[in-house]
C-alpha cells in the first residue's frame, strides 16, 4: 500500500512502528538498559527443588557468609502482606511459610553486590522440607483428589440430555492439548529505586503497571500513592507478564526499600522458565451428537485444565475456554463445564488468547470427529454449523449472547475461492491416493473471537495529553507497549484528531504517575480503550480552541475547523503552532484526562448469561502441509489467511500481528512441547529444549490478507477491530492438514485424534497406528 502524507496522522494508512529504528539498530532502551546508579545490588531467586512438601526450615547460614551476599530476605521479612495473588484470593504468598507446592517455587531471594555473587549464593541454602505425593496434570489431579483452585463455570442453553438421546449420530472423544511458554525475548526484570518516605520507584517490564503498583504497596504495607511503576517498552510479554511480574516487583521494591539502595532483579532464561506460568494445558472430553448432513444437535464438553499450585488468572482463563468452544458454530444445545485443577506445577497464567484457543481447538476437534465419520470434507460440516442470524433462529450464542455481527461465511467463503481450496483439496486426495512415503494434507479453519474483558471493570481506559505552546504534543495512555505497535496506532488517533503531523507527538512511557486504575494490556483490547481514551482527551482540548478561536477572531463555532497543519478560522488559514500559542497567551487550558468504557456490556457468571463482548472479530486461514510418513517430520508447504480488523487504524501494523499470531498458534499446537519429569521438575526449561517456530519453519507460501471492506458495527476507535489474540487461532488450520495427512494412511475412515502439540514424535506415532489398523 502507498504510503500517504502524515500530516493527517495517516489513520487507516500504513505507518511504520515508532520505535522500528531503534529495534534494528539496537536503540531501543529496555528495564536493563536503565544506568544503574551507585551502590546498584541485584537479587535472585532461591527455589525449590522438590515439587511438593511441608516445609520445616531454611538453613541461609552459607548463603548470607557467600562472598558479596549483602542481604536475604524471607516471608519473614515482608513487612505487608504476603501476597501477590492477582484475584485477590489471597493463595499465592510471595514466599512460602508451611508448603512447597511446585518445582522450582521461590523460596527466599538473595541481595548482592552483582548479579552472579547473587546466583551463585542461592544454591547455598540447605531446605528441610518432608516430601509429599505430588500431581503434575490435571487427571493425576483429579484421581488425588486435589481441589478446584477457582469456582468453576457452567455454560448451558436447551435440553442437552433429550437431544443427546434422540441425535441420529453421536460421538466421545477426549482431546489432550499442551501448554506453551511465552519465550518473550525480553526476561521478567524490576529495577527498584527507594525514594524519602515510603516512596518507591519500580522500573519493570510488565503488561499491567497499575497491578504491579498495587502489589508492591500490598505488600510494603503502604498505600498505592507511594508506589510509582514506568514501563517505555517491553520485548514482548503475550500474557507472560501480565500477573507474573508481580513477584519479581514486589522483591526488588522490598529489597530496595529495606536496604535504602537501587536493586535490580533479572533470573536467567531457566529460572524464568521454571519459575514463570504459562498458557494452561486442558483435558477436553466431548459428547456431540450430530445429524446425516453434519448439522450439530447437542454437545456436552468437559474442560480440565492444569492450573498449578494457586488461582493466579485461572479463573477467567478457563471461562473464556468455554465462551470460545462454540468458535463459528451454533449448537442447538448444549452444555460446557470447567474443572480448573489444582496441580504441583508453576501456576498457569494469561496467554495470548487467554484460554480461548483451547476453546476452539476443542470445536474444531468435534468438527473433524463428524466429517471423518460420515465421509465428508470437514470444511463442508464447518459451513453447515456456522452461526446464522435471528430469524433462522441461529445466533445465540452458550452464553446467551446474540450474534448480531455475523461475517463468517463470506470470510471463508471469499478465502476459498482465493486460495484454490477446492482444486487442491482434489490434487491432494490423488496425490495421497498413490500410496508413497510423502502424505499431504489441507485444510480451512474459522475463528470468531469475542472481544473485550469478561471481568466487565477492565473495560476502561485513561489517557493524558499535553499541547505545550510551541504546539508539540505529549501523549500518555494506560496501555503498554509490548512491539505491538499500540502507541504508534494511539498516536496516530492523536494526529487525526488535531490535524498535525504525526512528528509532532511526543509518546512517553506508561506510568502509574500520569493514568491511575489502568487496566492490562490484553484481551485485544490495547487500541480499542485506549485509542478511545486519547481521543476523548484530544477533543476536550478541540472544544476548548474551537471556542478561544471563535472568540478571539470574531467568528461562529462551527467556522473553526481542523484541517491539515493549521486551523481554519472563517476565512483564515493559521497554522497550528500559531493557534496554539495565541490560546496559551489567553490562559486556555491546553491540557486533558481523556477517559473510556466499553458500553453494551455485562455477565452474570453465577447465570451464566449476559453480553460478555462488545464484538467479534473473524478470520480463517488455510493450510496445507506435507508429512513423512517414516520419520513423522512434516513441513507446511502453503498458508493464505483472509482477517478482519474492521477499518484498520494501521494495516502494515495488523498484517505483522496477524502473522506473528498465525506462527506463534502453530507453534503451540506443533513443536512447543512442555515436559515434567517423575520429580515434577520443568526439563524444557530453556531454547534448547524447548522449540518454537524459527523462520525456517514459516510457510513455504504465505498469503496474508486483511478483509478490507469490513467495518465494525460498533463505536469502536474508528471502526477497527482488535487484532492481537484473534489470529492466534487461525495456526489451528495446520494442526488440522497434519491430521488429514496422517489419515491418508488409513484411507480416511478414521479421525486419527492427534493431540497437541503434534510434534513429529506424536504425527509418527498416529501414522503407524492408523496404518496398523488398515492392514
Amino acid at each position: 500500500m502507498k504510503h500517504q502524507s502524515n500530516i493527517r496522522g495517516a489513520v487507516h494508512e500504513d505507518r511504520q512502528h515508532d520505535s522500528a529504528i531503534k529495534h534494528v539498530r539496537g536503540l531501543a532502551e529496555y528495564t536493563d538498559d536503565i544506568p544503574e546508579p551507585v551502590g546498584t545490588l541485584h537479587a535472585y531467586l532461591g527455589v525449590s527443588s522438590v515439587a511438593h512438601a511441608t516445609l520445616r526450615g531454611i538453613d541461609l547460614s552459607e548463603v548470607r557468609a557467600a562472598p558479596g551476599v549483602v542481604d536475604v530476605l524471607t516471608a519473614a521479612d515482608i513487612p505487608g502482606h504476603n501476597d501477590i495473588s492477582p484475584t485477590g484470593r489471597g493463595d499465592e504468598p510471595v514466599f512460602p511459610t508451611e508448603k512447597i507446592e511446585f518445582h522450582g517455587q521461590p523460596l527466599f531471594a538473595v541481595i548482592a553486590e552483582t548479579r552472579d555473587a547473587a546466583r551463585r549464593a542461592a544454591a547455598l541454602a540447605k531446605v528441610e522440607a518432608d516430601v509429599l505425593p505430588h500431581a503434575l496434570d490435571p487427571i493425576a489431579a483429579q484421581a488425588a483428589g486435589y481441589p478446584l483452585v477457582t469456582d468453576p463455570l457452567k455454560l448451558e442453553r436447551g435440553e442437552v440430555g433429550p437431544a443427546m438421546a434422540s441425535t441420529p449420530h453421536r460421538l466421545q472423544g477426549r482431546l489432550v492439548v499442551g501448554g506453551q511458554d511465552h519465550m518473550y525475548l525480553e526476561g521478567q526484570i524490576a529495577f527498584a529505586l527507594p525514594g524519602e518516605d515510603e516512596d518507591v520507584i519500580v522500573h519493570c517490564s510488565t503488561q499491567h503497571p497499575s497491578e504491579a503498583q498495587h502489589m508492591v504497596a500490598h505488600v510494603l504495607g503502604v498505600p498505592s500513592n507511594a508506589v510509582v511503576v514506568n514501563v517505555r517498552r517491553m520485548g514482548g510479554g503475550f500474557g507472560g507478564k501480565e500477573s507474573q511480574m508481580n513477584l519479581f516487583a514486589v522483591v526488588a521494591a522490598m529489597a530496595a526499600k529495606r536496604l535504602n539502595r537501587p536493586v535490580k532483579i533479572r533470573p536467567d532464561r531457566d529460572q524464568d522458565m521454571t519459575a514463570t506460568g504459562k498458557r494452561h494445558d486442558f483435558v477436553i472430553d466431548y459428547d456431540v451428537g450430530f445429524d446425516g448432513a453434519g448439522r450439530i444437535r447437542a454437545v456436552d464438553g468437559s474442560f480440565a485444565a492444569r492450573c498449578g499450585w494457586s488461582s493466579d488468572l485461572s479463573g477467567p482463563v478457563t471461562d473464556r475456554a468455554l465462551f470460545h468452544a462454540d468458535n463459528a458454530y451454533f449448537y442447538p444445545h448444549v452444555r460446557l463445564q470447567s474443572r480448573p485443577m489444582k496441580t504441583n506445577t508453576v501456576s498457569n497464567t494469561a496467554f495470548r488468547g487467554f484460554g480461548g484457543p483451547q476453546g476452539v481447538v476443542a470445536a474444531e476437534r468435534m468438527i473433524e470427529e463428524i466429517a471423518y465419520a460420515l465421509g465428508k470434507d470437514p470444511l463442508e460440516v464447518r459451513k453447515a454449523n456456522f452461526y446464522g442470524d435471528a430469524e433462522d433462529g441461529r445466533n445465540l450464542t452458550p452464553y446467551h449472547q446474540e450474534v448480531t455481527d455475523n461475517i463468517i461465511g463470506r470470510v471463508v467463503s471469499e478465502l476459498e475461492d482465493s486460495c484454490g481450496y477446492q482444486q487442491r483439496r482434489r490434487d491432494i486426495l490423488a496425490f495421497n491416493a498413490e500410496g508413497g512415503v510423502l502424505r499431504k494434507g489441507i485444510a480451512l479453519t474459522p475463528v470468531k473471537f469475542g472481544i473485550s474483558f469478561t471481568a466487565t471493570h477492565y473495560n476502561q481506559a485513561g489517557a493524558l495529553i499535553h499541547v505545550y505552546s510551541d504546539g508539540s504534543v505529549h501523549l500518555n495512555h494506560g496501555g503498554t507497549e509490548m512491539g505491538q505497535g499500540l502507541n504508534t496506532k494511539v498516536a496516530q488517533v492523536v494526529a487525526d484528531a488535531f490535524q498535525i503531523d504525526f512528528e509532532r507527538i511526543k509518546i512517553t512511557r506508561t506510568t502509574t504517575e500520569k493514568v491511575p486504575n489502568t487496566s492490562a494490556t490484553a484481551a485485544s483490547s490495547g487500541s480499542d480503550l485506549n485509542g478511545m481514551a486519547a481521543l476523548d482527551a484530544a477533543e476536550q482540548i478541540k472544544t476548548r480552541l474551537v471556542e478561544f478561536a471563535a472568540g478571539h477572531w470574531g467568528v461562529r463555532p462551527e467556522e473553526v475547523r481542523f484541517v491539515p497543519g493549521h486551523v481554519q478560522v472563517g476565512a483564515q488559514l493559521l497554522p497550528w503552532e500559531q493557534v496554539i500559542k495565541a490560546a496559551y497567551m489567553a490562559r486556555v487550558h491546553l491540557s486533558a484526562a481523556g477517559f473510556y468504557k466499553t458500553p453494551d456490556i455485562h455477565w452474570d457468571r453465577a447465570a451464566g448469561k449476559g453480553r460478555p463482548f462488545y464484538y467479534y472479530a473473524y478470520g480463517a486461514s488455510c493450510s496445507e502441509v506435507t508429512i513423512d510418513t517414516l520419520t513423522g517430520e512434516y513441513r507446511v508447504e502453503r498458508t493464505d489467511i483472509l482477517h478482519d480488523v474492521g477499518r484498520s487504524l494501521n494495516p502494515v501494523l495488523d498484517r505483522g500481528q496477524v502473522e506473528g499470531a498465525f506462527v506463534q498458534g502453530m507453534g503451540w499446537l506443533t513443536t512447543e512441547e512442555l515436559w515434567w519429569d517423575q520429580k515434577g521438575a520443568l526439563r524444557t526449561h530453556a531454547p534448547s529444549t524447548y522449540k518454537i517456530p524459527l523462520a525456517s519453519d514459516r510457510p513455504r507460501v504465505f498469503n496474508v490478507t486483511l478483509a478490507e471492506w469490513s467495518e465494525n458495527r460498533e463505536r469502536t476507535i474508528k471502526r477497527s477491530k482488535a487484532v492481537g489474540e484473534p489470529p492466534f487461532m487461525l495456526g489451528i488450520s495446520v494442526f488440522e492438514a497434519l491430521s488429514m495427512a496422517v489419515a491418508s494412511v488409513a484411507d480416511y475412515r478414521e479421525c486419527p485424534r492427534l493431540d497437541a502439540p503434534a510434534t513429529p514424535e506424536r504425527v509418527l506415532l498416529a501414522v503407524e497406528r492408523l496404518a496398523g489398523r488398515a492392514a
